[in-house]
Formats: C-alpha cells, sequence, structure tokens
C-alpha cells in the first residue's frame, strides 16, 4: 500500500505566558490503510481518532511542546495505545500542561522513525522552542516544520523559551539545504515549498544577524 498524508485541522486554545489566543492547529497523520503516525495531537483527539479511521497508530510526533500542540496527545495515547514522542529540551514546556504525564520517549537529531515504508528523518530546529524538531519524509517530498517555518517566514519568537537568532540558525542550516520543490506543511495555515520561501528566509536572516 502506498504512503499518504491526511490533514486535519483543529481548533483550541493557545496559552503561553499568562495570555491565550484562539487558534487552528494542523494535525499530519501520514501512513497507509492499516498503520499511521500523527503529527501534532492539537485539541481534539476524539476527531483525530475518527480521521486515523481503525488504523494502528504507531506513535504521535509532537514538533514541540507548546500547549496547543500537545493538548490531546494523552488522551490520543490511552485511546490508542500510542507513545508519545518530544525531543527532551522541551519537558519544561510539556510539564506546564501535562505535570503528571511524560512523554513514552524521546526525538533525537538524526533520528530516522519508519511507518508504511516511509522515513521521517528528525531534524533538531530550536528557536521557536528549545526541542522543536521538523521532520523530513523525503519519499513524500515533505518536511514537516510544526512552528518552526511558515509561508512567510520563521515562526514567533517573541514568548518564552523563543530566541529568534536560534531559529533563523535552524532554517538556514537544516531547512535551506533540502530539495526547493520540498512541501512545506506547517503547524498553522497554508503549506508552501523551501524554495517558495528561501528569499522570504534570506531577508529573514539578513535582519537576525
Amino acid at each position: 500500500m502506498t504512503a499518504r498524508i491526511d490533514h486535519l485541522v483543529t481548533s483550541g486554545t493557545f496559552a503561553l505566558d499568562g495570555g491565550e489566543w484562539d487558534v487552528d492547529n494542523n494535525v499530519w497523520i501520514v501512513g497507509d490503510d492499516t498503520e499511521a503516525v500523527v503529527i501534532d495531537a492539537a485539541h481534539d483527539a476524539a476527531a483525530i481518532t475518527a480521521a486515523l479511521g481503525g488504523r494502528t497508530l504507531r506513535a504521535i510526533i509532537c514538533t514541540h511542546a507548546h500547549n496547543d500542540h500537545i493538548d490531546a496527545a494523552p488522551a490520543l495515547a490511552d485511546a490508542t495505545g500510542a507513545p508519545v514522542l518530544l525531543h527532551p529540551d522541551d519537558l519544561p514546556l510539556w510539564r506546564q500542561t501535562h505535570p503528571d504525564r511524560a512523554p513514552d520517549a524521546e526525538l533525537a537529531d538524526g533520528q530516522e522513525l519508519e511507518v508504511a515504508g516511509v522515513r521521517l528523518k528528525v531534524l533538531h530546529t530550536p528557536g521557536h522552542a528549545p526541542g522543536a524538531v521538523c521532520l523530513y519524509a523525503p519519499e513524500l517530498n515533505t518536511v514537516f516544520t510544526g512552528d518552526t517555518l511558515f509561508q512567510g517566514g520563521p515562526g514567533a519568537t517573541g514568548r518564552s523559551f523563543s530566541h529568534f537568532p536560534t531559529i533563523v540558525d535552524s532554517i538556514r542550516g537544516r531547512l535551506l539545504s533540502l530539495p526547493p520543490d520540498t512541501v512545506v506543511r506547517t503547524g498553522h495555515g497554508g503549506s508552501t515549498t523551501v524554495g517558495a520561501e528561501a528569499p522570504h528566509l534570506q531577508e529573514w536572516i539578513a535582519r537576525g544577524h
């Protein structure tokens, strides 16, 4: 069976540093008709479970631990038995949302996860959050960037645990080296490509250093 990417949008609240904002999140499901992984279990475990359609969930992969990307992860894990995977540098953020429930396993830079014959390579891309990661799937010509890279530029760095020069370095060092036609599937909003974002990124890089 051929692997595919399913897309679900869920809505909820992003909370950090005493503020709250209504947000729509992209939830990405990578797999075939038998098995899948979920990238960012946002807001609605029941909706994500329904979108899985009875497939075996192999893992819940967190691109970072802001609450709007992980709030449904424990419930989805409980419903499916799938482990929650997070880079350990984001544990302080994770504990703000789930103080009594730890992730099940760690993500590491260079690690490769496999589902439905597709490799997802973990790229540690700190800046938006210390443990932010992107997931590069060469067979699908896609990189899942969470909140590291959006259509039009880098993710936000104006709140706790974030750092603008670091996110610029992450994008320049880890994402601009991918093939220009690589589809960038983001944590919020529309998709883009590495090639389409490169001119914007050069402007951001110039501003960041």
